[in-house]
């Protein structure tokens, strides 16, 4: 089942800093530790394929502030801009397992896909559903 899973996330925005090229992500270090946690390797690609589409060498990265939230550092992909979705592959069983709340971020919702079916396995998480158990 290693080969199996796929975290969708959207290109929020695109930054250059010392000559680095940056694709910020929605998705952080939360939803998919393995790339900060164990060196791991998941292919990116865009949902939409595009003809002619040139690549270019990124850093892909999350909205959380900290020096390990990246889905992939100095990795060739195809060029992509603002809004598009992104699909980071071969997720599998410890994506999800992994994930966590950290940075009081919810947990993205999990979907299986049989074919042509499509059904919601667990919703996402809620800021409302975070913050219930905490009392004043």
């Amino acid at each position: 089942m290693g080969p199996a899973g796929a975290l969708l996330t959207r290109v929020l925005y695109r930054k250059r800093n010392n000559g680095k090229q940056f694709v910020v992500v929605d998705a952080a270090m939360n939803d998919l530790l393995r790339p900060s946690l164990y060196g791991a390797y998941h292919e990116i690609v865009p949902v939409v394929l595009r003809q002619g589409r040139a690549t270019e060498n990124v850093d892909v990265v999350g909205p959380v502030c900290e020096t390990g939230d990246f889905l992939a550092r100095d990795r060739e992909l195809l060029t992509v801009q603002e809004g598009e979705l992104l699909a980071v592959l071969d997720t599998g069983a410890y994506g999800m397992s992994l994930a966590s709340n950290y940075n009081s971020r919810p947990r993205p919702a999990e979907v299986l896909v049989d074919g042509k079916r499509v059904r919601l396995v667990r919703k996402r998480e809620s800021i409302r559903e975070l913050w219930a158990p905490e009392r004043t």
